[in-house]
Formats: structure tokens, C-alpha cells, sequence
């Protein structure tokens, strides 16, 4: 009979599905918030590089169960179901909230074969649907990080309807049933802690229900045994074995579990749960009253709220506080219930005692009875309990809907309250839209929260209103003055708005705020790991002041002292001992986080910056490549390291570069750095043309790019293109007006290939203006005076520059050239002054082309000696070319093709810098 009653039609499915589509359609359209944040985007359990074990391993949040900052919320089949979510859809929120709603809408459905077990067919989908509406249930379903409630009750449902097959005809044991609701429970407790209490409700069934006692029955066949006056009757025998099976197999569990957190509970702070740490009978008091604000919520879920803790409910803190009479009615209402139930046989009764078992048993785990919990009010957790509710509703609704007075009435009541939980749901849904209209709507409820305050202000903060989120920030303070997060967001919002005065002032007040070393006693278990980033966010920032380097390192320190394992003071540390020029320290550090984590890529890039401040290269690249071992998209990891390759010098190296730069540009695409760098390794390889389309992407991504115009303008000149690299140049002197190897690349392209004498002048003169020393441009305007005939200027200009240089063996060179001309041309004038001028006009001439070979050997030469710095590899060949240039009989032809030959001396000028925030 149970059997046949538990079957779901097609039409009560589909009205079922047809309702939870109505309520929950706008889910889809909800992000990522509140807990989500933690559990979904911050959560590298989610990415298909993470190994499956670490799923086991860690806690709901991706925290390591064996560190103390874990919840110790061990649910690795719900992370699992993120992780699918994440594999198809990565972090596209439509597909995580559309599974939520497959999920609720299989809830429903098994919960409708669970209520046939008790009550008939049309108060079971009275039931189904009261419970499908309910706006209780909007965090369960809407918030993502709810589908562990979601889980672990369909599990919950299954193992309990897996429970009821196990009586075989004439009250037999079939184990199988047994076995399989053994499992389906270890399934349920690995979606959600709160599935192993479907233990004591199989318990209840079995003895009540199936076996159909009443608590006087069982007294007295108690009572006549202890007389001596009977057995216990084989029925009972059989019933004790299955308890004691289904109790064994419970213990097991808990054993595991225990085992798991390591034995270890979590810490939470006052802020958390207040009454958990207040004296007796404060936390008595408000622990019971809790129960009838429960209680409440599931009779009237008018004003819902997403976060219970810190100051939403005041403490009951005396016996004559008004509150405690709501704890009287309830526990007087609930206690007629359970009399009734227990003490009189009938359906009636056994109805009422599964409804309560529902209510009561799932809510045990988050009654703070038997240890305490990280939440005051958490609407997700009566997601369970709201059945049992549900079927109490239900149960009465049956009863009054007979009574022929009441049943148009009945029905009229019961349908205004499905439409009025279907719309309030509806609406609840858009609360979750975002982090900002979810914590607005909470304000509405309760202002006396300072985490809700905080919220708001995150929320605003993470859309860079500063100014705004200043003000909720502020707010959470006077709420909670003794609130050391609050304190901490408001100096963070004031360093975002650069007062660092008052953000100094802020994090001192937070820091004050601190609980004080007690001799003997642990202090990490005294306050919240994230509060201890105080030290961390004061030592940031005042190290940003030269002269408080020394005062920062001691708050680093301090927070390493009070918290050993504090990973996140090591790397800010190693940081800042960088920045103090301390690199072996600096190791030091990071090798300590190492200890504490060794799967964190960040980390080991750290490292490998350290190494190339040591100045050695290999180890760094040993650890960049760990680190893209760990995190093959670690963007900065594949950017600097293809930038050690690229500088190495060996070409072996430069594909594996080429391919780190290429998946950088993937991840970054707007980051004209990297094609600037592709373009530089495609220089390295002669790959022109390739070279040009790299360097032209980051001018387009970045038209101020400083080393892309210049570079781009160089690999024109390179290539005999040297009137394409005028337009860039241009461009680049347009923005950077003082750039000297610029100047000079415009100053020998306007002189050797458009015979401009006055533009290259005033490029060289520019240089001088610039810089007076500069051997280079002072060189090359000496060779514009011979150019202008000037060759007094020109043996003037030369001697100055010699001044300058005077171990720089091509300008003694070069000034013995232009005496001996001055000279010769002297003389050749006084012999023939009588006759016409030919002659002497002759010789100038040829001076004049003597003197630009010996310009253009300058122009190679000189740099060249500048590009030593980078590339030493092209010295041989520039040597080579002046050798060629020295011999003065060279006709005009060869003179000319020389200058169309000229070798890429200027190549390489400018640094390539190994940070994504230079040029």
C-alpha cells in the first residue's frame, strides 16, 4: 500500500515543475555573491588543473581541512558539482543557478513520494507545493553555495525512502534496503554535514511507525521486562538489531568525520556567534530563544535577511526579558505535539511525529547544542526542517478542509498563501541579483548589523566608489565600535583615496582593537585569521615612506611572532626586504611560505624574482617554470620568463619564449606588451616582416609605446627602409620630445638619405641642448659643419669633443682629417690663386667626401659602442664594416654604396624592461 501510495504521477510532476519554474525563472538571471565569492570564484578547487584529491583534502571553500582558518566544512561531492558547472560553462553564473533549480525541483519531487508515506494524495501535493514556494528557501536555491542544502537533501530523502523497504513480509529484515540507505547517508553527509541526522528519523520510523509503538506501550513492555514477568518479543529483538546496524554505521561516519577535521573544531570570533562566548545564562537564554525565531521565519518569512550574525539579535541576557516568552510558547507548543504524537496511536499522531522529526532532528547540527556554530539565524539551514513544517501544514490544512464549514474557507486560505509565497519568493530572487541589492535588502531588515554595513561597502568599493563605500564603512564602525574588520575597511578606503593620515589612523585603531598575548594560551585561537591582516595592511602602507622600511619589517615580524603559519606576512615580508635591497633575506622568507605551501604558483614566482635580483638566472627560470608547472595561465610567470629566455642570448630558448609570449597575449590581448616582445624576438631571429606586424599591434594598443616606435623606427632603418622610419620617429619624438637616440636616428637618416644638413642640425643640436656631454651628437654636428664647408667650426667642434672623449681613437682619427684638409686646402689655394678655381674646388669636394665616410663610420661606430650594453654579438660585424670605411681612396660609387649598406648599429637601444609595468 505504501508502495503504490508513493508514486508521483506525470501531472503532479509537471505541476510541480511548472511552480519552481515560476518562482525561480529570475534565479538565472543572479550573480555571484556573499558566500559565493569564497566558494566559486575564489575556489581553485573548481579549476580542472587542480587534482581530484585536493577536493577531499580541502575544505567547501578550497582551504585545507589540516589549517586552522578552515571551516572545517567538509563537502567535497558539492565542490564536485561546482567543479562540472566550472568544466562546461567556467564562471558563466546561468549555468551554476540553473542547476540549482534542476536540484530544487528533484527536492520537491522526492519530498512529494515522501509525503504519500503520511498523508494522503491531495495534502502530499498541498505539502510539495507549500514546500516548492516557500521564500524561506531563496538562499538555498538562489545562492549558489546553497546547493549543499539542495544535495544532501536528496540524498537525505533517498536514504530515508531507501529505509522504509527494509520490513519484509511478516516483519522480516531485507538488507539491502539497509545497505543501500547506509551508503545513500555517507553520501549525504559528503554533500552537506546536517545528512547524517536522517539516521535518528530512520530510528524514529522503525519504532513508531513500522513497528507501530506508542511511548506507553514500549514503557511498559519496559517495565514487565525489568520485573521479570517476560521476554523481550522476537519483533523487538529484530527491531534492536537494525537500530544497532544503522547506529554502528552512524558512529562510523561521525569517526571519519572527526578524523577528517582533525579533530579540530573552527574558530569563529564573538562577531560570528555572540552568545557562543557569552557567560551563562546569556547564551542559555539566547540559544532557546533562537528556536522561536526560527520557528518564526518558517511561519512568517516577511522580513528575510541574508547574514543573522553580530548585532542582528540582541542578546537575552535576564530570566525578566520580554523575549523569553516567545521561548515558553514554543517550547509548549512544541511539547503538546510531541505528547500528542508519541502517547496515541493512529495515523494522525505518526504524521505529526515524522513532521517534528523532520523539523527537529536536521536542525540539531545548527542548534549550537552540542558545539557552536559560525551563524546566529542561517535561513539555509531550515531548507530540511521547512519539510517537516511543510507536512504539518499540510496535515492541518487536511483536517480543516473536511470539516464542510471550513472548506471553502480552507481553500481560499490556502491559495492566498501559495500566491503570496510564490510572489514574495519571485521578488526575494532579485535581492540575490548582486552583492549590493542583496546587502541593501538586508539594511531594510536590520540595521544594527556591522557586517551588513561592511557589505555595502565592499560591494561599492568593488564598482570603485570609494567615496560612497567610505561612508558604510564608517557606518559599521558606530554600529560596532570594537569591530576590527570595520576599522580595517575603512583605513584600506582612505589609502584608496590617498589619505594615508587617516588610513594610518584607521588601521591603528583596528590594531589596538586586537586581543592582548595571554601567557601560556595560544593566540591564534583567540581571533579571526583575516584580522591579523592588520599588521599586513599598516606595514603596507607605511612602506611606502623610504624612511618607515625598518618600521614595517617590525609589524611583518610581529604578525609572523603571534602566527607562525601566517603565510601572507612571509611573502609581504620577502616584498619589502626586496625593496630594502635584502634578496638573500628575502629568500629566506619565501622559502618559509614555501614550507607552508608549496602548490601556491605565486609563490614560486616570487622566488624566481628574487633569484634575478641574485643575479642568477637559472635558478629563477627553474622557478618561474615551477610556478607554470602549477598555474599554466600564470600571466606574469609566462611573461618574465619568456623575457629571461629572450635576454640569455641562446637561441635554443627562443621558441619555448615565443610560445610563453604567445599564450600571454591569449590571456592578455591588450597588453601591447606583449607583442612588443614578440616583435623583439622576431628581430633576434632576422624575422623582419614578423617583427614589423608584432611591433605595429602594440602601437596600436599603445601609440605613446616609447620602445615599440623607436624599435619599429630602428627595424626600418635596418632593412633600407629608412624613409618609413621617419613617420615613426616623428611620432615617437612627439610624445617624447628629450628622447636622445631618437634624435639621433632622425639627425643620420635626414643627413644620409634626404641630404637634409639643416633638419639633422637641429636634431644634433637638440641632443646638446639636452645634454651637453653627449659624444655622440656633439660628433655627428661636427660633421654637419664640414657638410655646411664650416671646416674651421668643424676642427673647433672636434677638438671639444675630443675633450669629452679623449680615449675614443676615431675622433683623434677624424680630427687629424680634417687638419690635414684644412691644411692641403691651404696650400692648393696659394698655388693657383692666379688661375680659375677649379682645382681647389676639386679638393674640397674631395674632402668633403673623405669626411663623410668618416661620418659614417662615426655614425656605426659610435652606435655601436653605445649597444654594447645589450648585444656585444653585433660588435664584430660593425668593426668590420668601419675597416672597410677607413681606406681613403674609395670612388664616389663605392662611398655611396657603403652608406646604402650601413650596418644596424643602433640596434637594440632601449632596455627591454622585465615587468608588465614598464614601458
Amino acid at each position: 500500500l505504501l508502495e503504490k501510495m508513493a508514486d508521483v504521477s506525470l501531472k503532479e510532476a509537471a505541476l510541480i515543475v511548472g511552480v519552481v519554474a515560476a518562482c525561480y525563472w529570475n534565479s538565472l538571471f543572479c550573480g555571484f555573491v556573499f558566500d559565493d565569492v569564497s566558494a566559486i570564484l575564489d575556489n581553485k578547487d573548481l579549476h580542472p588543473s587542480t587534482p581530484l584529491k585536493n577536493l577531499f583534502q580541502n575544505d567547501f571553500w578550497g582551504t585545507p581541512m589540516s589549517e586552522e582558518r578552515s571551516h572545517k566544512s567538509y563537502r567535497p561531492l558539492t565542490v564536485l558539482t561546482f567543479r562540472l558547472n566550472y568544466l562546461f560553462s567556467e564562471l558563466n553564473a546561468v549555468s551554476y543557478h540553473f542547476l540549482n533549480l534542476v536540484f530544487h525541483v528533484v527536492v520537491c519531487l522526492v519530498f512529494l513520494k515522501v509525503c504519500k508515506l503520511f498523508l494522503d494524495n491531495r495534502s502530499s501535493v498541498v505539502a510539495s507545493l507549500l514546500f516548492a514556494v516557500h521564500p524561506i528557501h531563496t538562499e538555498a536555491v538562489t545562492g549558489v553555495v546553497g546547493r549543499a542544502e539542495l544535495l544532501s537533501s536528496i540524498f537525505f530523502l533517498a536514504a530515508f525512502l531507501s529505509y522504509t523497504k527494509s520490513k519484509g513480509p511478516d516483519n522480516t529484515i531485507v538488507w539491502t534496503p539497509i545497505a543501500v540507505t547506509v551508503f545513500l547517508v555517507a553520501v549525504a553527509t559528503l554533500c552537506k554535514e546536517q545528512g547524517i541526522t536522517v539516521v535518528g528519523i530512520c530510528c524514529v520510523y522503525e519504532v513508531f511507525i513500522a513497528q507501530g509503538y506508542t511511548l506507553p506501550a514500549l514503557l511498559d513492555t519496559a517495565v514487565q521486562i525489568l520485573r521479570g514477568k517476560g521476554s523481550i518479543p522476537f519483533s523487538m529483538l529484530q527491531t534492536l538489531l537494525k537500530l544497532i546496524v544503522l547506529m554502528f554505521s552512524t558512529l562510523l561516519l561521525v569517526v571519519v568525520r572527526v578524523q577528517v577535521i582533525q579533530s579540530q573544531l573552527p574558530v569563529f570570533t564573538r562577531f560570528d556567534n555572540p552568545a557562543a562566548v557569552s557567560p551563562s545564562p546569556a547564551r542559555q537564554l539566547t540559544f532557546n530563544y533562537l528556536l522561536p525565531v526560527n520557528a518564526w521565519l518558517l511561519l512568517n518569512p516577511s522580513e528575510l535577511c541574508c547574514d543573522w550574525t553580530m548585532g542582528t539579535i540582541p542578546l537575552v541576557e535576564s530570566l525578566l526579558d520580554v523575549r523569553n516568552v516567545a521561548t515558553l510558547t514554543f517550547f509548549c507548543f512544541l511539547g503538546s505535539l510531541m505528547v500528542f504524537s508519541l502517547r496515541y496511536p493512529g495515523d494522525s499522531s505518526k504524521t505529526v511525529l515524522m513532521a517534528l522529526c523532520l523539523i527537529v532532528l536536521p536542525f540539531i547540527p545548527a542548534s549550537n547544542l552540542f558545539f557552536p556554530v559560525g551563524f546566529v539565524v542561517a535561513e539555509r539551514v531550515l531548507y530540511v526542517p521547512s519539510m517537516g513544517f511543510c507536512i504539518l501544514v499540510a496535515h492541518g490544512w487536511k483536517k480543516l478542509s473536511n470539516k464542510s464549514v471550513l472548506r471553502k474557507i480552507s481553500w481560499v486560505c490556502l491559495a492566498a498563501v501559495l500566491f503570496t509565497h510564490a510572489l514574495k519568493t519571485l521578488h526575494r530572487n532579485w535581492d540575490w541579483e548582486s552583492e549590493y541589492t542583496l546587502f541593501m535588502s538586508a539594511l531594510k531588515v536590520n540595521k544594527n548589523n556591522a557586517k551588513l554595513w561592511n557589505n555595502v561597502g565592499h560591494a561599492l568599493e568593488n564598482e570603485k566608489n570609494f567615496e560612497r563605500a567610505l561612508q558604510f564603512f564608517i557606518q559599521a564602525t558606530q554600529v560596532q565600535p570594537d569591530d576590527i574588520g570595520a576599522h580595517m575597511n575603512v583605513g584600506r578606503t582612505y589609502k584608496n583615496l590617498n589619505k594615508t593620515k587617516e588610513a594610518e589612523e584607521s588601521y591603528m585603531i583596528a590594531k589596538s582593537l586586537m586581543p592582548q598575548i595571554i601567557p601560556g594560551k595560544k593566540y591564534a585561537a583567540r581571533v579571526a585569521p583575516n584580522h591579523l591582516n592588520v599588521y599586513i595592511n599598516l606595514a603596507n602602507l607605511i612602506r611606502a615612506n623610504e624612511s618607515r622600511l625598518e618600521e614595517a619589517d617590525q609589524l611583518y615580524r610581529q604578525a609572523i611572532s603571534m602566527r607562525p603559519d601566517f603565510k601572507q606576512a612571509y611573502i609581504s615580508r620577502g616584498e619589502l626586504l626586496l625593496k630594502m635591497n635584502k634578496p638573500l633575506k628575502a629568500k629566506e622568507a619565501y622559502l618559509r611560505a614555501l614550507e607552508l605551501d608549496r602548490t601556491n604558483a605565486d609563490l614560486w614566482y616570487n622566488l624566481a624574482i628574487v633569484y634575478i635580483e641574485l643575479k642568477d638566472p637559472t635558478e629563477a627560470l627553474k622557478n618561474f617554470n615551477r610556478a607554470l608547472e602549477l598555474n599554466p595561465a600564470h600571466k606574469l610567470a609566462l611573461f618574465n620568463s619568456a623575457l629571461l629566455m629572450q635576454e640569455s642570448g641562446d637561441a635554443r630558448l627562443r621558441p619555448e619564449a615565443k610560445q610563453r609570449l604567445l599564450h600571454y597575449v591569449k590571456e592578455e590581448p591588450q597588453d601591447s606588451n606583449g607583442y612588443f616582445n614578440l616583435g623583439m624576438l622576431a628581430m633576434d631571429d632576422k624575422k623582419d616582416m614578423e617583427a614589423e606586424a608584432w611591433m605595429k599591434k602594440a602601437i596600436r594598443l599603445q601609440p605613446n609605446f616609447r620602445s615599440a616606435l623607436f624599435n619599429l623606427a630602428l627595424l626600418y632603418s635596418q632593412t633600407g627602409k629608412e624613409l618609413m622610419a621617419l613617420p615613426v620617429l616623428e611620432d615617437l619624438l612627439r610624445y617624447y620630445p628629450d628622447h636622445t637616440k631618437g634624435l639621433i636616428l632622425k639627425g643620420d637618416i635626414l643627413m644620409n638619405q634626404k641630404k637634409d644638413i639643416v633638419g639633422a642640425k637641429m636634431c644634433f643640436e637638440k641632443i646638446l641642448q639636452l645634454d651637453p656631454n653627449n659624444v655622440q651628437g656633439k660628433h655627428n654636428l661636427c660633421v654637419v659643419y664640414f657638410e655646411e664647408r664650416d671646416l674651421i667650426k668643424a676642427e673647433k667642434c672636434l677638438v671639444e669633443t675630443l675633450a669629452l672623449a679623449p680615449h675614443e681613437e676615431y675622433i683623434q682619427r677624424h680630427l687629424n682629417i680634417v687638419r690635414s684638409k684644412i691644411a692641403s686646402l691651404g696650400a692648393m689655394e696659394q698655388s693657383s690663386l692666379p688661375s680659375d678655381g677649379t682645382a681647389a674646388t676639386e679638393a674640397k669636394k674631395n674632402s668633403f667626401q673623405n669626411l663623410k665616410e668618416a661620418k659614417s663610420e662615426k655614425t656605426t661606430t659610435q652606435s655601436a659602442t653605445d649597444n654594447k650594453k645589450e648585444h656585444s654579438k653585433n660588435k664584430k660585424s660593425t668593426e668590420k664594416s668601419n675597416v672597410d670605411k677607413e681606406t681613403p681612396k674609395k670612388s664616389t660609387k663605392e662611398i655611396k654604396d657603403i652608406e646604402k649598406k650601413r650596418v644596424a648599429a643602433l640596434k637594440r637601444l632601449e632596455e627591454i624592461e622585465r615587468i608588465l609595468n614598464g614601458e
